[in-house]
């Protein structure tokens, strides 16, 4: 299934694609998340920020069915879901590209993108039908592969994260999830990534994207959300903050100095 068809043209819905209110996560006595909530649109890009231990990568893998909350309510499409394990998240259309990418080295592209969901003709891989079905949301990502049929370990860092991506959309999903996607990349190649982003965008899937890359998130993002010790201390659009805000609601300077002035 194309991007095109798992995601319909972007226009106005009366519900986000995803909503989560008040949710809760410890880990013994460490309290990862404390009341999060948060809302992902069509054709959106969120950006989930904050310092290492915020608790970001906790949320995401509540979402993609990691783990499970303690409290507090998800929402998809304006209905109330549980997400107990990855094939929950899978069946409500959220994928995820985790920061590892997951990828199998020795095998090729087309086996990634469909590893565990292979074309069979009777008994045997239709590799054929893989192979065309692979070059066909790799085209429409607008990303060059020397080929489908390459090794993944043959292929760049741009080209891996291209892989892992046209991984989530081959399952028809709507909702991205997407953990440090540039975080191992030079520049060139975490621009193509970022371009990538922008054309799941485009086709109306909303993304959360962690980064710590600042220039990336205000490159990229409509609206940002930060969390700091578990919590959202900052929830808004792109063009009403500064990396220099978000930075200091990150450290905790923008808290300390309501503190200092009796606010």
């Amino acid at each position: 299934m194309s991007i095109a068809e798992s995601t319909q043209a972007s226009s106005p819905q009366r519900f986000p694609l995803v909503e989560v209110k008040g949710i809760c996560k410890a880990f013994g006595h460490v309290q990862a998340l404390t009341d999060v909530s948060l809302e992902l649109y069509p054709g959106e890009v969120l950006g989930l920020v904050g310092d290492n231990g915020a608790g970001k990568s906790t949320l995401i893998k509540i979402l993609s069915g990691v783990y499970t909350a303690d409290a507090g309510e998800i929402w998809i499409n304006g209905r109330q879901v549980e997400i107990r394990n990855p094939l929950d998240a899978q069946s409500l259309g959220i994928a995820t590209v985790f920061q590892d990418l997951q990828l199998v080295d020795c095998r090729d592209v087309a086996s990634n993108i469909y590893l565990g969901r292979e074309p069979m003709r009777r008994i045997v891989i239709d590799r054929t039908k893989m192979w065309k079905d692979a070059e066909a949301i790799l085209s429409t990502l607008r990303m060059r592969m020397p080929s489908v049929k390459v090794d993944v370990s043959e292929l760049s860092g741009g080209q891996k994260q291209a892989v892992a991506i046209a991984r989530a959309l081959s399952r028809g999903g709507r909702i991205f999830l997407m953990d440090e996607p540039t975080a191992a990349l030079g520049v060139a190649e975490a621009e193509k990534v970022m371009d990538l982003v922008k054309e799941m965008k485009g086709h109306g899937a909303g993304v959360i994207i962690i980064s710590h890359n600042l220039a990336h998130i205000f490159g990229v993002v409509d609206r940002i959300c930060v969390l700091r010790h578990g919590q959202v201390v900052f929830k808004g659009p792109k063009n009403e903050t500064t990396p220099e805000a978000i930075v200091a609601h990150i450290v905790g300077a923008a808290q300390a100095a309501r503190i200092g002035s009796g606010q």
